[in-house]
């Protein structure tokens, strides 16, 4: 069975880092995309990033480029968002989950909890 376990939210102030996990289980990170992605209050769930299963090519939404990073660790089956100068609106609740693709509408299995991230002075 498919699992995916967000953490590493918190509060920080604008400017500020965070690295969020994707711990994962049931199937290897080559079999799925995973992708991050995050709901703000009142808003609808956006995609952030991606990372490919097959070949570990990564995309990111315009409004994180070059302040957000995926990766991943095959050994520890767990992917990380790091994110660097963070805005107040990035703030959300983020939550990973698996694709067959990056940019497929579809995720496999169930959404997780999430993990709130919240950026404020």
């Amino acid at each position: 069975q498919l699992q995916l376990v967000e953490s590493g939210g918190g509060l920080v102030q604008p400017g500020g880092s965070l690295r969020l996990s994707c711990a994962c289980s049931g199937f290897t990170l080559e079999d799925y995309a995973i992708g991050w992605f995050r709901q703000a209050p009142g808003k609808g769930r956006e995609g952030v990033s991606c990372i490919s299963g097959i070949d570990g090519r990564t995309k990111y939404a315009d409004s994180v480029k070059g302040r957000f990073t995926i990766s991943r660790d095959n050994a520890k089956n767990t992917v990380y968002l790091q994110m660097n100068a963070l805005k107040p609106e990035d703030t959300a609740v983020y939550y990973c989950a698996a694709q067959l693709s990056c940019g497929s509408p579809l995720v496999v299995g169930s959404w997780g909890q999430g993990t709130q991230v919240t950026v404020s002075s």
